[in-house]
């Protein structure tokens, strides 16, 4: 990668001219043409997705959203005349209100259901027009609202109402405003702290106007865009870092900065482009699964990824090349031109002391890292999938305080009642149908069960049911199973009737389920792929054995990491993400991708500069220890500064990519400092000259990939570690 370097910094002016305008270009046509974002369907071949399309065929509604109007009176019923009086007169207004298609009120006959039994609750449905606009749900908002009192509480829920946290852009500035502190402190130069932050910005940035005009062509959801921007700062600050801090090295060793721009990116840019290389195959092999908004997220994440490498790899060696040697700090740029007075032998740093501690010890040490990653893990075990509704908001929100109106009043389960969809076609399945509601009503877990009228030439039914328990609990899951298994098909036994149970509830745990089933074999797939570029990277199967073994670990603390917080619920309320619960079917999945992706890039790091060692001494115990030494501080930094990006997003006010922010930011900070700098060093350690050996066969079969660069000659080492070492430790 030499002349590529090269040529970025002889053209440096150019090269930065060039990425300017394409952000510019990007962004014009992203005024002109605007996003087009939308989440795409989420339903595989299941039951829930075949009651959705019965009932689409049969249904000649053109309605649009739906939302509930709930009210509670404190100390009387929600019949007193003053009461009624007062929300009559609001729903009177709003069935008067423009984009209102119905409003079904629990004052007329039929909508005497709609009071609860004990009468302190009551609420309206209000259907809106198709194409209702925002500002005319609003108008909507302020009529529903305007009769609340002290003593007449009013909240509101539904699809129409539902109101979805913005993206905080103060999580992302002050991830980078943290990322730039730590910079600054270690290393004590203001270039080196805003090179890597310039360069994973312009990337970011860059992906991001592409993500939206993408949105043109395929279905993205709209969190893409914040998930990229999460994984492109954090491995865009990282790739930068890293061929920043090996150019700083070879200036300290003397050398020129065209060639030191052209060393770096021949070692540390090969090491970026391979990590990057494994990331993007780890979030495009999600499209396997199939599923519609996984697609769509790996996509957005891997073009961010993709340009945040093409930004380390041509932009930063442009900026090196006008900065000069300013990338060090004063006092090693007067060291460097000779005028300290008197030069101090260095001492072995932290990084190069605890890795002669490593060496010293890696059984101890090693079992003990093992036994703490295990314990971070073990939540995994108790991991379930769903989808968080209004009971996981926070009690401020009007959407959860409908939720919990409606709980009290009606039950859990009526936040989430399952919708039977009946083909009945004869009249002897027209009386199974109405038989089957009767047995429904006697079914465990079940609160309610009503069919709705059938008119005369209809052969689609709908049944309602209501649960005991709420949409999130397992025991939900549970009944719904029991229905399939058990209930409807003794009711379709002897009839041509066909009843498939469907609704929000249902589909979400189908989805649960598809995904819950797909996620084992994708972790060994990624598992496997992880195996296969290390052995052709590292010319070992030793090693990468152990980095697919560690990779899975790692991602298991990640999800430790999620249970404990969103789905046991400690700490959840203290950071504003409201009641514990599933958690988000997707977010395993990408978590496997995006974490399996990070892991392997400190792996190949950290084991590119021990092989790169390895290449020039032959001695295995030293090239560890060399390695681990010189690579401990940067990806120390490395995975501080990805800890401060991901933990950022955790106060974004998104719960979704509150998720990822806590089992990404504990999880890559775990990866670095137990697998990566104690796992991995003890294991290789104990293994010795294993670590190397590949069979001549498979050596001549695999194509020959250099991640280290050429070897022709050493690598700039630190002197300490060139010395024996005075601890009774052997190279």
């Amino acid at each position: 990668m030499s002349p590529l370097a090269r040529w970025c910094h002889r053209h440096r002016l150019a090269v930065v001219l060039i990425w300017a305008g394409l952000l510019i270009t990007l962004g014009a046509a992203v005024g002109a043409a605007g996003s087009a974002f939308g989440n795409s369907p989420t339903s595989q071949d299941t039951d829930s997705a075949r009651a959705t399309t019965l009932l689409q065929k049969a249904s000649n509604s053109a309605a649009g959203k739906s939302g509930r109007v709930v009210w509670q009176l404190e100390g009387g019923k929600v019949t007193d005349p003053a009461a009624q009086k007062a929300m009559t007169g609001a729903l009177d207004r709003i069935a008067d209100a423009p984009g209102v298609a119905a409003v079904s009120s629990p004052y007329t006959p039929e909508g005497r259901t709609q009071v609860s039994k004990d009468g302190e609750t009551a609420y309206a449905t209000i259907a809106f027009d198709r194409d209702v606009a925002d500002a005319q749900v609003d108008h909507v908002t302020e009529l529903a609202t305007a009769p609340e009192s002290g003593s007449l509480r009013i909240a509101l829920n539904g699809q129409a109402f539902t109101i979805n946290p913005a993206p905080n852009p103060v999580a992302d500035v002050m991830g980078i405003a943290l990322a730039f502190l730590v910079l600054l402190f270690v290393f004590r130069a203001v270039w080196v702290a805003a090179l890597p932050i310039i360069t994973a910005i312009i990337g970011v940035g860059t992906s991001a106007v592409a993500v939206i005009l993408l949105s043109h062509a395929i279905t993205l959801s709209d969190t893409t865009l914040t998930l990229g921007s999460l994984i492109g700062l954090g491995v865009g600050i990282d790739y930068a870092l890293f061929v920043v801090n090996r150019h700083r090295t070879n200036l300290m060793a003397g050398m020129p900065v065209a060639d030191s721009v052209a060393k770096s990116l021949n070692t540390s840019g090969r090491a970026v482009v391979f990590a990057g290389l494994t990331v993007v195959v780890a979030l495009l092999g999600m499209l396997t699964l199939d599923v519609g908004i996984i697609n769509g997220m790996a996509i957005g994440a891997a073009v961010t990824v993709v340009l945040t490498v093409l930004a380390a790899i041509t932009l930063l060696p442009a900026l090196l090349g006008m900065i000069g040697p300013r990338v060090l700090s004063r006092a090693e740029r007067r060291e460097l031109a000779g005028e300290t007075s008197r030069r101090v032998a260095p001492r072995p740093g932290l990084w190069a002391r605890w890795a002669v501690q490593v060496q010293s010890r890696p059984k101890v040490l090693g079992a003990v890292a093992l036994a703490i990653l295990a314990a971070l893990a073990l939540p995994t075990l108790s991991l379930r999938l769903g989808t968080s509704d209004d009971g996981n908001l926070p009690t401020t929100s009007t959407n959860r305080q409908a939720y919990d109106m409606i709980a009290d009043g009606f039950g859990p389960g009526f936040n989430g009642p399952l919708v039977l969809a009946v083909q009945a076609p004869t009249a002897a399945d027209r009386a199974a149908e109405a038989q089957l509601v009767t047995t429904l009503r006697q079914v465990d877990g079940v609160s309610s069960a009503a069919a709705a009228p059938m008119k005369e030439g209809e052969t689609v039914g709908v049944i309602s049911v209501v649960p005991t328990t709420s949409p999130q609990s397992a025991a939900t899951s549970d009944l719904i199973s029991h229905l399939r298994d058990k209930v409807i098909p003794s009711a379709e036994q002897g009839t041509s009737m066909k009843v498939y149970v469907g609704g929000v509830t249902a589909s979400n745990d189908d989805f649960a389920s598809v995904l819950m089933n797909k996620l084992p074999l994708f972790v060994l797939v990624i598992a496997a792929l992880g195996f296969l570029l290390l052995t052709i990277a590292f010319r070992s199967l030793l090693i990468p054995a152990v980095g697919a073994v560690l990779n899975i670990l790692s991602i298991g603390v990640a999800f430790g990491a999620i249970v404990v917080v969103f789905q046991y619920g400690f700490g959840a309320g203290l950071l504003g993400l409201g009641a514990g619960g599933p958690i988000e079917s997707f977010v395993p999945i990408l978590v496997v991708g995006i974490m399996f992706g990070l892991s392997m890039d400190y792996q190949v790091f950290l084991v590119s500069r021990m092989r790169e060692e390895w290449a020039h001494t032959g001695d295995s115990r030293r090239a560890i220890r060399v390695g681990q030494a010189e690579t401990g501080k940067v990806i120390a930094v490395a995975a501080t500064i990805m800890f401060c990006v991901f933990g950022s997003f955790v106060f974004g006010g998104m719960r979704v990519i509150a998720e990822f922010g806590v089992s990404l930011s504990l999880a890559v900070a775990v990866d670095a400092l137990l697998i990566r700098m104690v796992v991995v060093p003890a294991l290789m350690h104990l293994c010795g000259q294993s670590n190397w050996w590949l069979p001549r066969r498979l050596d001549k079969a695999l194509p020959n990939v250099s991640v280290e660069g050429p070897t022709d000659e050493p690598a700039p080492t630190q002197r300490w570690l060139r010395q024996p070492q005075s601890t009774g430790v052997a190279d």
